[in-house]
C-alpha cells in the first residue's frame, strides 16, 4: 500500500485518501484542467528548448 504523509499530524495515510482519518486534514485536490495545462506548458517548453 502506498502512503503519503499528512501535513496536519505527520502520520502516514493511504495515498488515495481525501481526508486524514487521524486528524481530519483535507488534502487539496488539483483540477484536471490544471494538470493538463501544466503538461502542455512543459511540452511546449521542451519543444522550444530542443528546436
Amino acid at each position: 500500500m502506498k502512503t503519503k504523509e499528512c501535513p496536519g499530524c505527520a502520520m502516514d495515510v493511504d495515498k488515495d485518501a481525501d481526508v486524514c482519518p487521524i486528524c481530519g486534514y483535507e488534502f487539496p485536490k488539483q483540477s484536471l484542467s490544471l494538470q493538463i495545462a501544466v503538461w502542455v506548458f512543459i511540452a511546449l517548453m521542451l519543444f522550444w528548448i530542443l528546436f
